[in-house]
């Protein structure tokens, strides 16, 4: 039999009595912005507790300025009380944060010198279906509030931001620092909003930048890129997105604010200078267009001879109901939400006096179309109003073909529809064979525009371009100061005698000296030129003037004082 000895015995009886100490006792322990202090009966808890409060402040040594361990009434009971005081900073720690603003503000100029390049992505029915663009599309007053949520999205890697939704294209534009880090944070936006995966998007998406995206803004605006070549519509489209940019809500900064007003210049300048928008045809104006070539084949008579029905009261049915004139339609059976005194209905019938006019609500929609033959959807719903279930009753005892024309988008009426017998259903992606015929008819008008742009682009560039010579700018004029200080202080002892008015004189007139040796570099630089030229200029100048050598000017003096 083996015999515990005297010292195993009180090591087994002190681990026990430790294990019962980590497993019932709890400490109180605080812990504030400059001390740390601990209570507690049993005396190895206290000085667990006060260490890790002690490191919770990142307590040194040398920080300590008092460190009290001593007996204490707790709970009745005498327990073991801890306390530590921080040191008050000292003058070198106090002038840390100081140290700080100089280091962001550096970041802040280096940030200045970096120009913010401006980035497009989006789709259109050039790239896109229209089952993909409907599931991005915005309506125009959710513009600005949708370049806020893009914005607060990439956590700033978007720094500017505005959207542009139509029935034929949804497209951000964008500026930023880090053009892939903001197109990836763009890229999962648009995926969580939309239900879309990343890998639709890359099939639908287009993404360009810098030069490209303003090309591409530039022929959105003068209407080269459009469905239907030089319509009107799109300029409005895309002054409303100028406009929501720039509104005090609006995500546009300086560069894209500047991007989207000088695309705005140029489509006005394309349509008053070209005549691409001469004779053009829009979306509503193809809608009629195509009906006039496929209904003969679908319902075996000409477009004035059937029944017309217009679904919605907006600008594209205002548009749709000048070309039925055109093409010999008379009567036009208009259903919209309101039909009375004052509602859009009643102002479009207003204008077309000449137009056999009938109102109906959209409570008797089914029944109105049951009994036409040609139905015009456009309204703004962002959910299908014409659906299988919904138009299979009121067809039951129709034998007569139907047509259904869906300009809208998001689409109005349920893609099912195409598969119900006798009803022949088409979209805004119909339309391309009636745009095809136009856009080559007017490739002459084409080229005039896109010269006249390439000249609007070159301006948007040089003025971008400039943008990168504002820190140059700024350091010239410190530089040219600099030497001026430098050289009146030189010349103290020689203007001692000068009164202070004289010497008031003195300093305008350095100061004038400067300014106008200056001004011909300085207007150069804020000159609209090419990105090369402009990239050749800061070259030059920084070279001529040594501005990069600035700071190391400065500390050599300092350095050549202290060697006297």
């Amino acid at each position: 039999e083996t015999m515990l000895s005297r010292h195993s015995l009180r090591g087994l009886l002190l681990a026990l009595a430790c294990a019962l100490c980590v497993v019932f006792h709890v400490p109180i322990a605080t812990a504030t912005g400059t001390a740390a202090s601990v209570e507690r009966r049993c005396p190895i808890h206290t000085l667990g507790a006060f260490v890790h409060s002690a490191r919770s402040l990142s307590l040194t040594a040398p920080k300590l300025r008092h460190l009290d361990v001593l007996p204490k009434v707790f709970r009745s009971n005498t327990a073991l009380a801890m306390s530590a005081t921080v040191e008050p900073e000292t003058q070198q720690q106090q002038q840390a944060p100081v140290e700080s603003t100089k280091k962001s503000k550096q970041d802040r100029q280096a940030s200045a010198a970096e120009v913010l390049d401006v980035h497009c992505m989006g789709l259109s029915i050039h790239h896109a279906a229209v089952d993909v663009r409907e599931k991005l599309a915005i309506k125009q007053d959710d513009w600005t509030s949708a370049a806020q949520e893009l914005v607060e999205f990439s956590e700033g890697l978007v720094e500017e931001a505005a959207v542009l939704s139509t029935c034929n294209r949804f497209e951000l534009y964008m500026s930023s620092r880090d053009p892939k880090a903001a197109r990836r944070a763009a890229a999962s936006w648009l995926a969580s909003r939309s239900d879309l995966t990343q890998g639709v998007l890359r099939r639908n998406l287009f993404m360009l930048s810098g030069e490209d995206a303003g090309w591409h803004l530039l022929r959105v605006s003068g209407g080269l890129d459009s469905l239907v070549v030089g319509e009107g519509q799109i300029l409005s489209q895309v002054s409303a997105c100028y406009q929501a940019a720039i509104s005090e809500e609006g995500c546009g900064g300086k560069v894209l604010a500047r991007m989207l007003n000088q695309a705005v210049a140029a489509g006005k300048r394309v349509r008053s200078e070209t005549a691409i928008s001469k004779g053009a045809v829009s979306i509503s104006s193809a809608a009629v267009e195509f009906s006039t070539d496929a209904n003969p084949r679908d319902l075996g008579k000409p477009l004035d001879e059937c029944e017309v029905v217009i679904v919605g009261a907006g600008t594209m049915s205002r548009l749709l109901v000048t070309h039925l004139k055109s093409h010999g339609v008379t009567r036009i059976v208009l259903v919209n939400r309101s039909v009375g005194p004052g509602s859009r209905a009643a102002e479009l019938a207003a204008e077309h006096e000449e137009i056999e006019w009938e109102f109906r609500t959209m409570d008797q929609m089914y029944d109105t179309i049951s009994q036409a033959d040609v139905v015009y959807m456009s309204t703004a719903s962002e959910d299908p109003l014409v659906t299988v279930d919904g138009l299979t009753p009121s067809l039951e005892q129709r034998e007569e073909p139907l047509s259904i024309v869906d300009i809208s988008v998001p689409r109005n009426v349920e893609k099912a529809v195409d598969t119900m017998p006798g009803v022949f259903s088409y979209n805004v992606d119909h339309l391309k064979a009636v745009v095809a015929r136009n856009t080559a008819a007017r490739r002459r008008e084409i080229i005039e525009a896109e010269e006249l742009l390439k000249g609007e682009l070159q301006d948007f560039l040089g003025w971008h371009q400039s943008l990168g010579a504002v820190p140059t700018i700024a350091r010239l004029q410190e530089r040219a100061e600099f030497m001026r200080q430098e050289e009146l202080t030189k010349n103290s002892k020689k203007l001692k005698s000068l009164s202070d008015k004289e010497l008031e004189a003195v300093d305008r007139l350095s100061r004038g000296i400067v300014n106008k040796l200056l001004h011909g570099p300085m207007s150069h630089l804020r000159a609209p030129q090419g990105v090369d030229d402009k990239r050749r200029t800061l070259s030059t100048l920084n070279a001529l003037f040594k501005l990069d050598e600035e700071d190391k000017g400065k500390n050599g003096k300092k350095g050549g004082k202290g060697k006297k």
